[in-house]
């Protein structure tokens, strides 16, 4: 996806855990999409920040919708992607996506990989890998139009 492209649906979804979620739904709020896989390393060391984020700035807004991308055959199963969901108190909707149809509908390669919206659904950032949370945070405080914390 390129910068201040719309935010995309959600096709092919396998399931919903923690409610379900449309785009018609995100209108008027800024939105980050955390894709993450459970056999991924990096992507379960960003968890905390993300839910850290999603409970500090809700008054500010800020939807959480994380998207499950499987990186192998054994990435699949269910039971172990919501013992895990669990397991890191993610709260927030998440999107098995098995199929890879929101992965593709989002050109997404990477996890863990950060999407960021503004509440005119128009991605202002994008970022892949645990080190780019903090230019992540950098561009949620400007989106939020909050002072950064020192």
């Amino acid at each position: 996806m390129r910068l201040r492209e719309e935010l995309p649906d959600f096709p092919g979804i396998t399931e919903w855990v923690n409610g379900q979620v449309t785009k018609a739904d995100l209108v008027g709020s800024p939105v980050l999409v955390h894709f993450w896989s459970v056999s991924c390393y990096m992507c379960k060391e960003s968890m905390p920040s993300v839910n850290e984020w999603r409970d500090k700035y809700a008054a500010n807004g800020l939807k959480v919708i994380g998207i499950h991308m499987p990186r192998s055959e054994q990435d699949m199963d269910m039971e172990t992607i919501k013992q895990t969901i669990v397991e890191h108190n993610l709260t927030h909707p998440i999107a098995i996506d098995n199929e890879m149809k929101t992965v593709d509908a989002f050109q997404n390669e990477y996890v863990p990989a950060f999407y960021l919206f503004d509440e005119n659904l128009q991605l202002r950032h994008f970022q892949a890998g645990e080190k780019g949370l903090n230019l992540v945070k950098k561009r949620l405080f400007r989106i939020l139009g909050i002072e950064e914390e020192s």
